[in-house]
């Protein structure tokens, strides 16, 4: 699927594995997502360009070297999102972060905003978007929706596990938009949950229902 990076890797994999177990304890479900997350970042910042060079001295002689320059704002999807954000700030730690609070309402049938908090000067800037699940996708493409309203540069989102039906429509919505996700689920249940999925992540991560 185009604009689609599916991560294939034996430790993610494994780590998946766990993931989806009902099983595993809200503990552990946390640091898996952290170090599915980490793996997820690196990925997107692979074709990263922005870099200088400079000079340091290390024990031994003088040497230059690459730093990153303007990096991506990482913005988190509350609040599954949130389980994701502080590895992904550690993978690229002189980002800033933003935070989207936005749910599907399934009484008016559509999405609500409640919370919305950027950093100043993100016009421009590219966005690393993450949420650890895309089901339906309404949740994604509003706050896709609007961070383009800030005029932000390129967007890549994050995300654990996607349907098929939810990244098609992502694409169809936002064409321009880079996903990065461990897998594709073929199936989502009536209740909107991806088959076999791994149940809400929010409620794993916090222990709340």
């Amino acid at each position: 699927m185009k604009n689609v990076t599916v991560i294939e890797h034996p430790l993610l994999k494994h780590k998946l594995g766990y993931l989806r177990d009902k099983n595993t304890n809200s503990n552990e479900f946390r640091e898996l997502v952290k170090e599915i997350s980490r793996i997820l970042a690196y990925e997107a910042m692979r074709d990263w360009k922005l870099t200088e060079n400079v000079s340091i001295e290390t024990p031994i002689a003088k040497t230059t070297t690459a730093r990153i320059i303007h990096p991506p704002v990482v913005v988190s999807i509350m609040r599954a999102g949130n389980g994701m954000l502080d590895a992904v700030l550690s993978m690229i730690p002189i980002s800033s972060a933003g935070y989207i609070g936005i749910y599907r309402d399934k009484f008016i049938h559509n999405t609500v905003e409640y919370y919305f908090k950027m950093p100043e000067n993100i016009k421009g800037k590219d966005i690393l978007l993450c949420d650890p699940l895309i089901a339906t996708a309404d949740t994604i493409v509003a706050a896709i929706d609007r961070l383009k309203q800030y005029d932000v540069g390129k967007i890549k989102v994050l995300s654990i596990l996607a349907s098929r039906i939810g990244l098609e429509k992502v694409l169809h919505f936002h064409p321009d938009v880079e996903i990065f996700t461990v897998n594709i689920e073929q199936e989502m249940n009536e209740s909107g949950y991806l088959v076999p999925g791994l149940g809400d992540a929010g409620d794993r991560l916090f222990q709340t229902k």
